[in-house]
C-alpha cells in the first residue's frame, strides 16, 4: 500500500461533520432518524466504488459485499462498525479539526479554551508527534467512537476494489445504528448479512485487540412507597424517593464501583432514578468479567435493597433482572482462528499485538452470542464520548492496512 493515497481521514472528517447522536429515552429502531442520514451517504459512496448490493433498510443499517477475487473456498467474513455517537457529549455541529505536524504540546480547542487536551492526561499523544491528529473544536465530541471505525472499513474497501489483484474471499461491510444504547443489534438480518466470522473495528490503541468483555445485565429496582396527604402523613407515609435514595446511600464507597475498581473487578453501577413519593425506580447495571459472577453481584445488591426495606414494612420492592450481553470470549474460544488470523495480520505489518479485555462491550458481544464469532480490532480512537476526544491520522491509515492484510490470511489459510 505505499504507492496508495488514503481517503480515510477525509472520510473521517466528513463523517463526524454528520449528527448521528442515538437516543437512550427512545423505543424506535434506530432511536434517532438523524442516524440514517449517515448511513444513505455510505450506501452511495460503496456504490460509487462498485460494489453493486450495497442497500440500508429502515432501521438504518447499511449492507455491503465486496466480491471474492480468489477460486477458493473461503470462510466469509464481515467488518463492522457502528454509525451513531454516545448520548454522554453533544455530537451537533461537529467542528473537526485536523493538526498537521503535530508538535507534542497540549491542545487548546478554540471554541472552548477551557478545553485543553493535556499531555500528562493523554501520554499517547506523544506518540504522534511529528505526525497529523484530529480533535474536535471544544463544544462537542468528536465522533471517532465509532466513525473512525466506519471510515477505516469505506477505505478498505475503496483499496480492494481498486486492486482487485489482491486475493480474498467475500468480504462483507456491516454498518449498525444505536450500538451506543445497547440496541445494535437489535433489527440485523444475520441471514442477510450472509457472514461466517466477524470484527468489529471499535477499538482504540494502534496494535490493540480484543477479545473479551464485561457480561452484563441490567437491574431495575422498583420502591412502591405509602402515599397519603403530607398534611397528614405522620407515622403513614412512606416516600418511595426516600427508601431509593437511602438503597444508594447503603452502596458501598470504596469499592463495588466503576470509579473504585479496574482491570476484571465486577461493579455494580446506578444509572438513573426517577419517580414520585408513591413510586421510584432505580435502574442499574451490573459488570463482570465471569458471568457466574454475575448472579453473585446481584444477590449482594437485592439484599442491600431489602435490608433498607426491612425499615418499612408497609413499603414493597420488586427487584427485575433483565440479560444485556455477555462475555465474547465464551464464544472466541471455540473459534481460535479468527483471533489467531487477526493476530497475524497485526505481526505482518510491523505491529505487536497488544490483547487486553474490554471493560464494556461491543456490538461484537451480541454478535458472538448470535452465532457470528467477533473480536474487535482497534481504530486508534482517544478519550472517547468526551470534548476531549482525538485521533491519530497514522493510526487510521495502520488500521486500513491491517484490514486488507487481514482478508489476505484469511485467503491464504483457506
Amino acid at each position: 500500500m505505499q504507492n496508495y493515497s488514503y481517503t480515510v481521514a477525509e472520510r473521517f472528517m466528513r463523517y463526524v461533520q454528520i449528527d448521528t447522536q442515538s437516543d437512550p429515552q427512545s423505543n424506535t429502531h434506530p432511536s434517532s432518524e438523524k442516524q440514517k442520514n449517515l448511513s444513505v451517504l455510505l450506501v452511495k459512496e460503496l456504490i460509487a466504488m462498485g460494489i453493486a448490493d450495497a442497500h440500508t433498510d429502515e432501521y438504518g443499517y447499511v449492507y455491503a459485499t465486496i466480491p471474492a477475487t480468489t477460486d477458493k473456498k473461503i470462510p466469509v467474513i464481515c467488518f463492522c462498525s457502528h454509525v451513531d455517537t454516545a448520548p454522554d457529549c453533544s455530537g451537533t455541529n461537529v467542528k473537526p479539526l485536523l493538526h498537521k505536524n503535530y508538535d507534542g504540546k497540549d491542545l487548546v480547542l478554540p471554541d472552548d479554551v477551557s478545553q485543553i487536551i493535556k499531555t500528562t492526561d493523554h501520554p499517547y499523544l506523544k506518540e504522534h508527534i511529528g505526525n497529523d491528529i484530529i480533535t474536535a473544536s471544544g463544544s462537542t465530541l468528536l465522533g471517532a467512537d465509532d466513525k473512525a471505525g466506519v471510515a477505516e472499513i469505506m477505505d478498505m474497501a475503496n483499496y480492494l476494489m481498486i486492486h482487485p489483484e489482491i486475493k480474498h474471499g467475500p468480504v462483507k461491510i456491516l454498518f449498525t445504528p444505536d450500538e451506543e444504547v445497547g440496541q445494535g443489534t437489535a433489527k440485523l438480518d444475520l441471514q442477510k448479512l450472509g457472514a461466517d466470522y466477524a470484527y468489529t473495528l471499535d477499538g482504540g490503541e494502534l496494535g490493540t485487540l480484543e477479545d473479551e468483555t464485561f457480561s452484563a445485565d441490567g437491574v431495575v429496582i422498583t420502591i412502591h412507597g405509602v402515599i397519603s396527604h403530607p398534611g397528614y402523613a405522620k407515622n403513614k407515609m412512606v416516600n418511595a424517593l426516600k427508601v431509593a435514595g437511602e438503597i444508594l446511600t447503603a452502596l458501598p464507597k470504596q469499592e463495588w464501583s466503576p470509579e473504585t475498581t479496574d482491570a476484571k473487578q465486577g461493579f455494580v453501577h446506578p444509572l438513573r432514578m426517577e419517580g414520585s413519593a408513591e413510586k421510584a425506580t432505580l435502574e442499574c447495571i451490573v459488570r463482570d468479567f465471569d458471568t457466574k459472577q454475575l448472579a453473585v453481584h446481584e444477590n449482594r445488591l437485592r439484599n442491600i435493597a431489602q435490608t433498607v426495606l426491612s425499615e418499612y414494612p408497609s413499603a414493597s420492592m420488586e427487584f427485575d433482572v433483565h440479560e444485556q450481553y455477555r462475555n465474547m470470549k465464551e464464544i472466541l474460544d471455540r473459534h481460535p482462528q479468527v483471533t489467531k488470523h487477526a493476530e497475524e495480520a497485526y505481526r505482518r505489518i510491523g505491529l505487536t499485538v497488544v490483547k487486553e479485555p474490554i471493560r464494556g462491550g461491543t456490538d461484537g458481544s451480541r454478535l458472538s452470542f448470535m452465532g457470528l464469532p467477533c473480536p474487535n480490532l482497534f481504530t486508534g480512537m482517544q478519550a472517547i464520548h468526551s470534548k476531549h476526544e482525538w485521533i491519530g491520522v497514522r493510526d487510521m491509515e495502520k488500521a486500513v492496512e491491517m484490514l486488507v492484510m487481514l482478508v489476505q490470511v484469511w485467503e491464504e489459510n483457506a
